[in-house]
């Protein structure tokens, strides 16, 4: 039976319906928004996996091409591996629904969200959170739901809710924020240096509108939701942990404050291995060991709400900072920032716009100037194991980076360069994404790239207890991260914030905590940009010697087919001649690049001689490029000629073109005229010292006036025979006879009775 709930929401219909598709899934619904449609499916396997300690949940989403009514680009023409857009939203719907199952299930839960339809108008990453919390709800999965999800932006002065990404060019704000009933679970953001108090206004607004889908899911499973599945109560191992704390509990609790993390790993290895050689005999070592972990866990939880953490910072003190710009000799711009044992060197490198990315995706952004690309090498964090292809985890970090800076990225008219960033992780202890940030501006800053303003990131983290009492940490380094409840990384300028992003493991989080964690990240951010202002106060006047140059021109609009050529051949033969890249944009604007400036200037000239108005008086050098019985045809630009009449060659009269001028010289010419049908007429003798030009022995002199001393009476008779003295003309009052074509001049004219009448057109 197919069951189907609506809403209005921000001005448009929202739709979930079940029971037509996917009916073999656990469960399966269709979430449509305008002509958006997404089909979600959530399926549990039957039994546990044994071995693991987390949950194998896993989230995708399908892009299909026939969304849009596109054919694939790829040489197969069918989707392959999912693009970043696709892997984003994935993530987005799984860091939403991640902290909401059951702590101990080990089940591995698979969500698939396919688009079915796109409009491209609307963002669809929050379409696959409300519909993989629908299919959750109402499947028999355990799940602590149902969830929402919503975009929300700032126009104006503005909230708004699911802005379109046409609205996106105006708002200040990209806030994607997840929520249930009570609390939010996820939140992610791009802005535009906005402040923490209209964060906390949107964020609400968010929540509000969350609230709306989440009674339209609980209306749902009333409908036709399944009983949910029961797991097996966990054991008790009340019994263990009292034998492992008082072994080593007390020991514990040293180590899990006041130490540096090579020492403390080193001590609660010897603490484990002590464990398991005094109990083992009495329990399984995989038990005590997962026990153990425990334990050390509620020790250091325990330290930091005491006031210590684990290393002995306060909750607000920032790890040891250092810095430097300048590190690789040929980069275009590169910098080393490090916080603690967390080293990221990141590299900037500027090329023409034509090496911007081509993107084939179902949002309506197409090509991409600013790049950030993150990579997480095992050596970071002391290990050893496969180099392969960037994953969802290095996608997603450097996604958020690439967000943080694009506020301050200067437009292609005034910076007219493609940027890629590579932020290369030398060492991890938590919070690499936000030292990315911070190497980054460095870098950019380094590259004499002008952003608007300097940017640096920091990550907060949360330990909270069953009695309400909570910490929230500023720089919370890997073990904080891993042990404690929340990630909420911010990022921004002196004047506000540009992304945001936080994970948390518990079901929500409250108000009260989201700003006491915004104001803290903003103290944060103002320490590190006063470190990164005392490495490099301003952005370099001089680009380095190695970085392309790029120089803007604008030409007429009406001239960009002269420029491009018949399927491309000229602006092809500009790039080929001089090695200069060119881009020419609709409004006729032109970015020329190259390696160095006369390079530049050279492309720069053969651009605007092919589309500036020619004008008569002007003079060329051009080469020759055809020749004929009557003149030569020289190109004064790519695609651009002018005809040298015969007796416009030289001073004496010529007998055969070809012995004045060849295919292929090179030759000085004066423009004389241009007809109305835009054809060129060129002069080379206009242009000739008569005194300094040798005929060849025999030659007639040419005594005809060069064009440009001709009159302009038209072409009517006067100009037709020249100056000759016609004399008399008998018969006619002293005048001869008219000529005829045949040359027959006495024949007589027919009588005017005679004539057929004349056709009109």
């Amino acid at each position: 039976m197919i069951h189907k709930v609506e809403r209005e929401l921000a001005g448009r219909t929202l739709t979930i319906e079940t029971g037509e598709l996917a009916q073999q899934a656990s469960g399966a619904v269709t979430v449509r928004y305008g002509d958006n449609i997404i089909l979600a499916t959530a399926v549990m396997a039957p039994t546990a996996r044994e071995g693991i300690d987390f949950l194998p949940l896993t989230v995708d989403m399908e892009e299909r091409h026939y969304a849009i009514g596109k054919i694939p680009g790829s040489f197969f023409r069918r989707e392959g591996r999912p693009g970043s857009e696709a892997i984003l939203a994935g993530r987005i719907t799984d860091r939403t629904i991640r902290p909401l199952f059951p702590k101990g299930l080990r089940n591995e839960v698979q969500i698939i969200l396919t688009v079915l339809s796109s409009d491209r108008e609307y963002p669809l990453d929050t379409l696959g959170v409300i519909g993989a919390s629908a299919a959750l709800t109402i499947s028999h999965v355990p799940f602590e739901g149902p969830v929402s999800g919503c975009h929300v932006g700032y126009i104006n002065g503005e909230i708004v809710i699911n802005p379109t990404y046409a609205d996106g060019d105006t708002s200040d704000l990209d806030l994607v924020v997840a929520g249930s009933q009570n609390a939010i679970v996820m939140v992610e953001a791009g802005a535009n240096e906005v402040d923490e108090s209209v964060l906390r206004q949107a964020l609400q607004a968010g929540q509000d509108a969350n609230r709306i889908v989440i009674e339209m899911q609980e209306e749902l499973q009333a409908l036709c939701g399944k009983p949910k599945a029961v797991l097996d109560e966990p054991d008790d191992n009340s019994a263990v942990r009292e034998a492992i704390e008082s072994l080593v509990g007390e020991r514990l609790l040293e180590a899990a404050s006041g130490l540096g993390r090579h020492e403390r790993n080193e001590t609660t290895q010897a603490l484990l291995d002590e464990t398991l050689e005094r109990l083992s005999g009495e329990h399984d070592a995989a038990l005590l060991s997962r026990v153990f972990e425990d334990v050390f866990t509620d020790a250091v939880r325990s330290c930091i709400l005491s006031g210590t953490r684990p290393d002995g910072r306060t909750h607000t003190q920032i790890r040891p900072l250092t810095s430097r710009v300048g590190v690789l000799p040929r980069a275009h711009g590169s910098a080393l920032f490090q916080r603690g044992e967390t080293q990221v060197l990141n590299v900037t490198t500027l090329g023409p716009l034509a090496d911007a990315q081509k993107i084939d995706s179902l949002t309506p952004v197409d090509t991409k100037r600013y790049l950030h690309h993150y990579n997480f090498p095992p050596y970071s964090v002391g290990e050893a194991r496969r180099v392969g292809t960037p994953g969802r985890r290095e996608i997603g970090h450097g996604a958020l980076a690439e967000r943080a800076l694009l506020p301050v990225i200067p437009g292609e008219m005034e910076f007219p360069y493609t940027l890629r960033l590579v932020s290369d992780v030398l060492g991890s202890n938590g919070s690499t994404s936000m030292a990315s940030v911070c190497s980054s501006t460095l870098s950019l800053m380094d590259a004499g790239v002008p952003i608007k303003a300097p940017v640096a990131g920091i990550a907060m983290g949360l330990v909270t207890d069953k009695t309400g009492a909570y910490a929230v940490l500023t720089d919370i380094q890997g073990l904080e991260d891993h042990l404690g409840d929340m990630d909420f990384k911010v990022a921004g300028t002196a004047e506000g914030v540009t992304a945001l992003q936080m994970d948390i493991k518990l079901t929500g989080i409250t108000d009260e905590i989201m700003e006491r964690a915004l104001a803290q990240a903003r103290d944060a951010r103002l320490e590190l940009l006063a470190h990164m202002s005392e490495t490099i106060a301003e952005t370099r006047q001089e680009m380095s010697p190695f970085a392309p140059r790029m120089t803007r021109i604008q030409i007429n609009p009406e001239r960009i087919g002269q420029l491009i050529g018949p399927g491309g051949k000229t602006i092809r033969s500009i790039v080929e001649e001089t090695g200069a890249t060119v881009d020419v944009e609709n409004d006729g604007t032109v970015f020329v690049g190259a390696a160095d400036g006369e390079i530049a200037d050279r492309a720069i000239g053969m651009i605007e001689r092919l589309t500036k108005d020619i004008e008569v008086g002007e003079q060329f050098k051009g080469k020759v490029v055809r020749t004929t019985d009557f003149g030569a045809f020289v190109e004064l630009a790519p695609g651009r000629d002018g005809m040298v009449h015969i007796s416009e060659l030289a001073h004496y009269r010529v007998g055969s073109v070809e012995d004045v001028i060849k295919v292929g010289d090179e030759v000085e010419v004066l423009v004389t005229d241009i007809d109305p049908t835009g054809r060129i007429r060129l002069s080379r003798r206009a242009l000739i010292d008569p005194d300094a030009e040798t005929p060849p022995e025999g030659a007639e002199v040419n005594t005809s006036r060069p064009f440009d001393q001709r009159d302009s009476r038209g072409d009517g008779g006067g100009r037709r025979f020249g100056d000759r003295d016609r004399g008399p003309r008998p018969g006619g009052n002293g005048r001869p006879p008219r000529r005829r074509p045949d040359g027959d001049r006495d024949r007589p004219r027919r009588p005017e009775g005679d004539r057929p009448p004349r056709r009109r057109m």
